[in-house]
């Protein structure tokens, strides 16, 4: 493999960079909401879940006691 200098390198680095479709203000906004709202919606169902699982739990344990 061939070195390359470091001016090389950034040059090489800069190029690929220009070739980024970066996203638009809007579209940045619009995915951050979607992130936010899985994400409350995971909490949620997790939340549900672990309540279920703990109520089960409890009601085992008392068969027992």
């Amino acid at each position: 493999m061939a070195k390359i200098t470091p001016a090389e390198f950034f040059r090489q680095v800069r190029a690929e960079t220009a070739k980024v479709v970066w996203p638009s203000r809007r579209e940045t906004i619009m995915t951050a909401i979607m992130v936010a709202i899985m994400a409350i919606l995971l909490g949620v169902f997790f939340f549900v879940v672990d309540a279920a699982f703990s109520h089960v739990v409890r009601l085992l344990l008392s068969l027992l006691a």
